[in-house]
């Protein structure tokens, strides 16, 4: 009777310990995915493409919406996924969750939140106007070291950005003090440009995507790209690397939830991404959208936000305390 007993007994206790709990079940009749920031941002063309490509390949079987919440910079998303426990809940995410914080916006970290992947990448190019007497990266260089405080940067839409950071890694590694540069600050990439043609600013730094057409029509000059090879689409264009300056730089765009995610949840998560990101119809929204794929797992996304974290910090003469 009593070896009976403890059969029952063990065979109740494996059932328990295989069976998923509440907390690790995942309530897949719906997902949803905010955009930390108004549509037609980068933040909301991003969280929408994986929701068309999530939809249309059915990689998964139930609705996906996009829910945009605005403000902060980021920081009402980022604290409304802080808030919950659900694995169905993500939302897109970029160096402002790193950068806000340096910056004492917010108080949020990368810490505060389960990484799930990093998706994208967007490079920096470093623009003058169409007829600059400066032709290249180098001749750049010599001119702000000769005399920095003469030359006018534009910077949007606020200091502290991918724009402004690559800027100052840039001249860091360079050689140039950037704390004797004149930044102006205007509130969209537009009002750069257009300050650039009018000779209104000497340099701005941005994102390729920014002033591609612009570029194009023949309107400004582009000296070289952050990435660490040259563009498919732009093979004129030289790369700082070429310049001399053994710098990369990328603007990039992830995913993340909730905090403690279960690795049940976190392992749907990568299985997921993983198989969007292999998909033809991915690889065409970048193309069209002139980003390059930097797909990284969650482990990998983990291991990124570190290494960014503490070069953001560098670059913003701050120490990484978190």
């Amino acid at each position: 009777m009593i070896k009976k007993l403890m059969i029952v007994f063990i065979s109740v206790l494996l059932v328990s310990c295989s069976s998923p709990t509440k907390k690790e079940r995942i309530d897949m009749k719906k997902i949803e995915i905010v955009a930390a920031g108004a549509k037609g941002g980068g933040a909301d063309a991003t969280v929408r493409a994986i929701q068309q490509v999530l939809t249309e390949k059915k990689i998964v079987k139930v609705p996906v919406s996009v829910s945009n919440k605005i403000g902060g910079q980021g920081e009402e998303g980022w604290k409304y996924i802080k808030q919950r426990k659900e694995g169905n809940i993500v939302s897109g995410n970029s160096s402002l969750l790193i950068t806000n914080n340096l910056l004492g916006q917010s108080q949020l970290t990368y810490k505060d939140f389960t990484p799930l992947a990093i998706l994208t990448s967007e490079w920096e190019v470093i623009v003058v106007p169409a007829n600059s007497p400066i032709y290249n990266l180098k001749q750049l260089i010599r001119t702000l070291n000769q005399s920095e405080s003469s030359m006018k940067v534009g910077i949007s839409p606020r200091l502290g950005n991918d724009d402004h950071l690559s800027f100052m890694q840039l001249n860091k590694k360079a050689g140039v003090d950037s704390s004797k540069l004149e930044f102006f600050v205007y509130n969209s990439s537009h009002k750069v440009i257009d300050a650039l043609v009018h000779h209104q600013l000497d340099v701005a730094p941005m994102s390729l995507s920014e002033v591609k057409k612009q570029y194009e029509q023949g309107q400004v000059r582009i000296l070289a790209v952050s990435s660490p090879s040259r563009l498919e689409e732009l093979k004129e264009i030289p790369t700082w690397k070429e310049a001399g300056i053994d710098v990369t730089f990328s603007h990039w765009r992830g995913l993340m939830g909730p905090p403690n995610m279960t690795k049940e949840q976190v392992a749907y998560w990568n299985k997921t991404v993983y198989e969007m990101v292999h998909t033809k119809e991915w690889e065409q929204l970048l193309k069209d959208n002139d980003l390059t794929s930097f797909y990284k797992n969650s482990s990998g996304a983990k291991v990124f936000l570190e290494q960014q974290s503490k070069l953001y910090s560098d670059l913003m003469g701050g120490t990484n305390d978190e």
